[in-house]
Protein backbone atom coordinates (compact mmCIF):
# COMPACT_ATOMS: atom_id res chain seq x y z
CA UNK A 1 0.00 0.00 0.00
CA UNK A 2 1.04 3.65 -0.35
CA UNK A 3 3.28 5.02 2.46
CA UNK A 4 4.97 8.39 2.78
CA UNK A 5 5.17 10.74 -0.20
CA UNK A 6 8.80 9.96 -1.08
CA UNK A 7 8.21 6.22 -1.04
CA UNK A 8 5.11 6.30 -3.27
CA UNK A 9 5.36 3.81 -6.10
CA UNK A 10 4.58 5.07 -9.59
CA UNK A 11 1.14 3.33 -9.70
CA UNK A 12 0.07 4.93 -6.41
CA UNK A 13 0.89 8.40 -7.76
CA UNK A 14 -1.09 7.71 -10.89
CA UNK A 15 -4.05 6.52 -8.83
CA UNK A 16 -3.89 9.59 -6.61
CA UNK A 17 -3.88 11.85 -9.68
CA UNK A 18 -6.92 10.01 -11.09
CA UNK A 19 -8.79 10.47 -7.81
CA UNK A 20 -7.85 14.16 -7.69
CA UNK A 21 -9.15 14.67 -11.25
CA UNK A 22 -12.39 12.85 -10.51
CA UNK A 23 -12.97 14.83 -7.31
CA UNK A 24 -12.22 18.07 -9.14
CA UNK A 25 -14.77 17.15 -11.80
CA UNK A 26 -17.39 16.32 -9.17
CA UNK A 27 -16.78 19.57 -7.31
CA UNK A 28 -17.24 21.70 -10.43
CA UNK A 29 -20.67 23.29 -10.67
CA UNK A 30 -22.45 21.76 -13.70
CA UNK A 31 -24.00 24.08 -16.28
CA UNK A 32 -27.25 22.17 -16.08
CA UNK A 33 -28.83 19.02 -14.75
CA UNK A 34 -27.91 17.32 -18.03
CA UNK A 35 -24.24 17.69 -17.09
CA UNK A 36 -24.84 15.50 -14.06
CA UNK A 37 -25.96 12.67 -16.31
CA UNK A 38 -23.95 13.18 -19.48
CA UNK A 39 -20.18 13.66 -19.00
CA UNK A 40 -18.86 17.02 -20.21
CA UNK A 41 -17.10 15.57 -23.23
CA UNK A 42 -20.12 13.53 -24.31
CA UNK A 43 -22.91 16.15 -24.41
CA UNK A 44 -25.67 15.33 -26.84
CA UNK A 45 -25.84 17.39 -30.00
CA UNK A 46 -29.00 19.43 -30.58
CA UNK A 47 -31.11 18.04 -33.42
CA UNK A 48 -30.85 19.95 -36.67
CA UNK A 49 -33.64 22.45 -37.26
CA UNK A 50 -36.04 21.46 -40.01
CA UNK A 51 -35.60 23.49 -43.20
CA UNK A 52 -37.65 26.69 -43.39
CA UNK A 53 -40.83 26.06 -45.38
CA UNK A 54 -41.72 27.96 -48.50
CA UNK A 55 -44.38 30.66 -48.28
CA UNK A 56 -46.83 28.45 -50.21
CA UNK A 57 -46.23 25.56 -47.84
CA UNK A 58 -46.80 27.80 -44.80
CA UNK A 59 -50.00 29.14 -46.36
CA UNK A 60 -51.35 25.57 -46.56
CA UNK A 61 -51.28 25.31 -42.76
CA UNK A 62 -54.28 27.64 -42.70
CA UNK A 63 -56.34 24.88 -44.33
CA UNK A 64 -56.21 22.48 -41.41
CA UNK A 65 -54.51 21.66 -38.17
CA UNK A 66 -53.60 18.24 -39.59
CA UNK A 67 -51.45 19.81 -42.32
CA UNK A 68 -49.67 21.84 -39.66
CA UNK A 69 -49.11 18.82 -37.41
CA UNK A 70 -47.58 16.82 -40.27
CA UNK A 71 -44.87 19.41 -40.96
CA UNK A 72 -41.84 19.49 -38.63
CA UNK A 73 -41.18 23.20 -39.10
CA UNK A 74 -44.85 24.10 -38.63
CA UNK A 75 -45.03 21.94 -35.54
CA UNK A 76 -41.92 23.60 -34.07
CA UNK A 77 -43.34 27.08 -34.74
CA UNK A 78 -46.76 26.13 -33.38
CA UNK A 79 -45.18 24.69 -30.24
CA UNK A 80 -43.06 27.85 -29.74
CA UNK A 81 -46.16 29.97 -30.13
CA UNK A 82 -48.10 27.89 -27.59
CA UNK A 83 -45.19 28.01 -25.15
CA UNK A 84 -45.13 31.80 -25.45
CA UNK A 85 -48.78 31.75 -24.32
CA UNK A 86 -48.17 29.09 -21.64
CA UNK A 87 -50.71 26.85 -23.34
CA UNK A 88 -48.67 24.01 -24.84
CA UNK A 89 -50.32 21.24 -22.80
CA UNK A 90 -52.87 20.41 -25.53
CA UNK A 91 -50.19 19.95 -28.18
CA UNK A 92 -47.99 17.97 -25.81
CA UNK A 93 -50.92 15.69 -24.96
CA UNK A 94 -51.76 15.20 -28.64
CA UNK A 95 -48.12 14.33 -29.41
CA UNK A 96 -47.94 11.98 -26.41
CA UNK A 97 -51.03 10.17 -27.74
CA UNK A 98 -49.43 9.85 -31.18
CA UNK A 99 -46.31 8.31 -29.61
CA UNK A 100 -48.47 6.06 -27.44
CA UNK A 101 -50.15 4.60 -30.54
CA UNK A 102 -46.75 3.35 -31.73
CA UNK A 103 -46.19 1.17 -28.64
CA UNK A 104 -46.56 -2.57 -29.18
CA UNK A 105 -45.56 -4.02 -25.80
CA UNK A 106 -48.57 -4.41 -23.44
CA UNK A 107 -46.35 -3.75 -20.41
CA UNK A 108 -44.88 -0.59 -21.93
CA UNK A 109 -48.35 0.47 -23.08
CA UNK A 110 -49.77 0.19 -19.55
CA UNK A 111 -46.80 2.09 -18.13
CA UNK A 112 -47.04 4.91 -20.69
CA UNK A 113 -50.85 5.10 -20.35
CA UNK A 114 -50.44 5.67 -16.62
CA UNK A 115 -47.85 8.42 -17.26
CA UNK A 116 -50.09 10.17 -19.80
CA UNK A 117 -53.05 9.94 -17.43
CA UNK A 118 -51.06 11.39 -14.52
CA UNK A 119 -49.52 14.16 -16.60
CA UNK A 120 -52.54 15.29 -18.65
CA UNK A 121 -55.88 13.73 -17.63
CA UNK A 122 -56.24 13.37 -13.87
CA UNK A 123 -57.68 16.27 -11.89
CA UNK A 124 -54.91 18.72 -10.89
CA UNK A 125 -52.45 17.05 -13.32
CA UNK A 126 -49.33 19.14 -13.99
CA UNK A 127 -50.41 19.70 -17.62
CA UNK A 128 -54.12 18.99 -17.32
CA UNK A 129 -55.96 19.28 -20.63
CA UNK A 130 -59.42 20.78 -20.80
CA UNK A 131 -61.79 17.91 -21.58
CA UNK A 132 -65.36 17.37 -20.41
CA UNK A 133 -66.21 14.93 -17.60
CA UNK A 134 -67.80 12.40 -19.97
CA UNK A 135 -64.58 12.18 -22.03
CA UNK A 136 -62.44 12.04 -18.89
CA UNK A 137 -64.58 9.21 -17.44
CA UNK A 138 -64.49 7.31 -20.73
CA UNK A 139 -60.70 7.64 -20.85
CA UNK A 140 -60.35 6.38 -17.29
CA UNK A 141 -62.55 3.34 -18.16
CA UNK A 142 -60.41 2.70 -21.25
CA UNK A 143 -57.29 2.62 -19.09
CA UNK A 144 -58.51 -0.36 -17.07
CA UNK A 145 -57.28 -2.45 -20.01
CA UNK A 146 -55.02 -0.12 -22.03
CA UNK A 147 -55.19 -0.41 -25.81
CA UNK A 148 -53.97 1.68 -28.73
CA UNK A 149 -57.31 3.50 -28.73
CA UNK A 150 -57.44 4.27 -24.99
CA UNK A 151 -56.93 8.00 -25.50
CA UNK A 152 -58.74 8.40 -28.84
CA UNK A 153 -61.77 10.23 -27.48
CA UNK A 154 -59.70 12.65 -25.39
CA UNK A 155 -57.24 13.17 -28.24
CA UNK A 156 -60.08 14.04 -30.63
CA UNK A 157 -61.50 16.56 -28.14
CA UNK A 158 -58.10 18.19 -27.69
CA UNK A 159 -57.53 18.23 -31.47
CA UNK A 160 -60.88 19.98 -31.97
CA UNK A 161 -60.02 22.49 -29.25
CA UNK A 162 -56.66 23.27 -30.88
CA UNK A 163 -58.32 23.59 -34.28
CA UNK A 164 -61.00 25.99 -33.03
CA UNK A 165 -58.90 28.00 -30.58
CA UNK A 166 -55.11 27.59 -30.80
CA UNK A 167 -54.76 27.39 -34.59
CA UNK A 168 -56.61 30.68 -35.33
CA UNK A 169 -54.52 32.47 -32.68
CA UNK A 170 -51.35 30.98 -34.18
CA UNK A 171 -52.32 32.10 -37.68
CA UNK A 172 -52.69 35.68 -36.39
CA UNK A 173 -49.39 35.54 -34.48
CA UNK A 174 -46.00 36.95 -35.43
CA UNK A 175 -44.68 33.37 -35.43
CA UNK A 176 -46.84 32.59 -38.45
CA UNK A 177 -46.91 36.05 -40.09
CA UNK A 178 -43.10 36.01 -40.42
CA UNK A 179 -43.30 32.77 -42.40
CA UNK A 180 -45.86 34.00 -44.96
CA UNK A 181 -44.30 37.37 -45.70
Amino acid sequence: MCKGLAALPHSCLERAKEIKIKLGTLLQKPDSAVDLIIPYNEKAQKPAKPPKPSRDEALQWRDSLDKLLQNDHALANFKSFLQSEFSEENLEFWLACEDYKKIRSPVEMAERAKQIYQEFIQTEAPKEVNIDHFTKDLTVKNLVEPSLSSFDSAQKKVHALMEKDSLPRFLRSEFYQELVK
